[in-house]
């Protein structure tokens, strides 16, 4: 049976871009429409993987079939260690400061009214249905507040999408309701009809033999795992059966000379908390079985219908996660490595196998390298982000960015939460035992930098401290000393200068020299204002 297209006019969603908002993109694929043997793209996209702690282990065929056969990236960051916000960064290439997604609610932007009118008309999917002409097909998880009544709810297609298959809200496997091309289908808790991975696959393999065969495609599959509940398919709830989250060194310790917020966990862990997380990071992987066979089986169909040898397959995650690090059981939102890192493979046509690329990457550099592959002329677009493509490609001469930026605005009202009095007020994502995982004033804003001499992070809270974390990861990777107070004053400077400069940076001015890169230039009278000062970045409270 043919799938359902969601090509035709809708109510509040036109088929094509109003005439003001496509004057600015035109001329940038129009000179490939009808041009033989475009790329097609598949971006496979999890939730809430981590890259740190071992979160590719499962995933043995999606090595094999992705990994050893293109390229691996060992250093692929997320400019925000949560789902909404890095979501938002993958679909529009730009930083959370641009797109103002800054958490997982409606008052935050996510999937608002606002992101739907300002924002998802520039997606790099909009601009490659309606302007270079790609078939596009969505599948699984969009943002945390699709379908939200006071968003659209189901009936709201984002533009550019010919085929449309998501999710409402957060992921789940079972009894999930689906908007098919904008109406709703519920599922319940039959595993041979409703387990929402297996759904996204059989979906996706639908597509593959019912799309036409006159234009390229895009595809993005965006799978529940390895996210909580962690409902494993029945032939998998038994995998991994001595598996326990990892016991580096800032496993189960106190965060000392840390934020407020990581300095509340309760050191030592309890058993129970170890069990709950232990349990957490079990179940986890045995959900990325069924995502394993999912690439297996849309790897096998592209190459029996001869299409993968012209085919471009991203995998990726959204976040990262942490299990038990400085005694915080389990979320992500936290400026560290094991949240802030995920992984990312791609193979594709004219990319050698088995490379490993240590290049600082962001998802902010997926929708550009997507574009370009397409032949969509990048200057066309105000992202932030860059294109992978000559990194893919071998480029020998290659100058490449030492530094990406890493932003999140706290969740959290500025109360004192009843059931944990003796905690500051405006905590949130709470357990039992009163260990917090967010809180209003867990805002801060870091930069991430690599370069041939340097493996830094520089972190700077919102909060009445100004509190500053600074690592140096090459002699401390567990990020276990904060080094603040012990680091070269002027490096600090510049460091905080930068952070300045990226936090209000749009489009080209985020690729601009960081801190070690030779056209660096630094001026220490711009580090004060005309009372003499230091300037300090300055956070926005108002998202919208």
């Amino acid at each position: 049976m043919r799938l359902p297209s969601a090509a035709g006019p809708r109510p509040g969603c036109p088929s094509r871009l109003p005439a003001l908002l496509l004057l600015p993109l035109l001329s940038g694929c129009l000179g490939l429409v009808g041009a033989a043997r475009r790329p097609n793209v598949l971006l496979l996209l999890t939730d809430d993987q981590d890259a740190e702690l071992g979160g590719m282990t499962p995933l043995k065929k999606t090595k094999a079939l992705i990994g050893e056969k293109g390229m691996t990236f060992s250093s692929a960051y997320v400019p925000s260690a949560l789902c909404c916000p890095s979501r938002a960064s993958i679909l529009t290439g730009k930083y959370p400061h641009n797109h103002h997604v800054v958490n997982n609610t409606l008052e935050g932007n996510c999937s608002s009214k606002s992101w739907q009118k300002i924002q998802e008309p520039y997606t790099f999917p909009a601009i490659l249905k309606l302007v270079c002409g790609y078939q596009t097909f969505f599948a699984g998880k969009y943002l945390n507040e699709y379908g939200a009544p006071d968003a659209g709810g189901l009936e709201h297609v984002p533009l550019g999408w010919s085929y449309w298959y998501a999710l409402e809200k957060n992921s789940k496997y079972y009894n999930y309701t689906l908007s098919i091309n904008g109406k709703a289908r519920r599922h319940g808790e039959n595993y041979s009809v409703d387990y929402l991975t297996d759904v996204l696959a059989n979906l996706s393999l639908d597509f593959l033999d019912y799309k036409s065969n006159s234009e390229p495609f895009f595809m993005m599959i965006s799978t529940p795992a390895p996210h909580s509940p962690w409902t494993a398919a029945p032939q998998y709830q038994k995998a991994f059966p001595n598996v326990i989250a990892p016991r580096n060194k800032n496993f189960n310790i106190h965060g000392t000379n840390k934020h407020w917020l990581i300095r509340q966990a309760k050191t030592p862990m309890t058993n129970s908390s170890i069990k709950f997380l232990d349990d957490a990071f079990r179940r986890r992987w045995q959900t990325l079985l069924s995502v394993d066979d999912l690439v297996e089986k849309l790897v096998k169909r592209l190459d029996s219908t001869g299409e993968l040898d012209n085919t471009y397959i991203f995998y990726t995650s959204d976040n990262g996660y942490h299990t038990g690090q400085f005694s915080l059981p389990i979320d992500k939102r936290q400026l560290y490595e094991f949240d802030i890192k995920v992984p990312l493979l791609v193979r594709g046509p004219g990319i050698k196998p088995n490379q490993t690329s240590k290049m600082l990457v962001s998802n902010i550099d997926l929708g550009p390298t997507i574009l370009d592959l397409a032949g969509y002329d990048l200057n066309k677009t105000q992202m932030d982000g860059t294109s992978l493509l000559p990194i893919l490609k071998g480029d020998s001469n290659l100058t490449w960015r030492s530094d990406v930026l890493v932003e999140y605005q706290g969740e959290g009202r500025n109360v004192t939460d009843p059931t944990c009095p003796s905690l500051s007020p405006g905590v949130s994502q709470c357990f039992p035992d009163c260990v917090c995982e967010d809180a209003y004033n867990n805002t801060y804003a870091c930069v991430r930098t690599l370069s041939s001499m340097w493996n830094l992070q520089y972190c700077e809270f919102d909060d009445q401290e100004v509190f500053v974390e600074v690592y140096n990861i090459t002699a401390d990777p567990d990020q276990i000393t904060n080094i603040a107070k012990s680091i070269d004053p002027e490096l600090l400077g510049k460091m905080n200068y930068r952070l300045m400069m990226l936090q209000s940076c749009s489009g080209p001015t985020c690729r601009t020299p960081g801190v070690f890169d030779s056209g660096y230039r630094f001026d220490l009278r711009l580090m004060f204002s005309n009372h003499g000062s230091v300037r300090m970045r300055r956070f926005s409270k108002h998202p919208l």
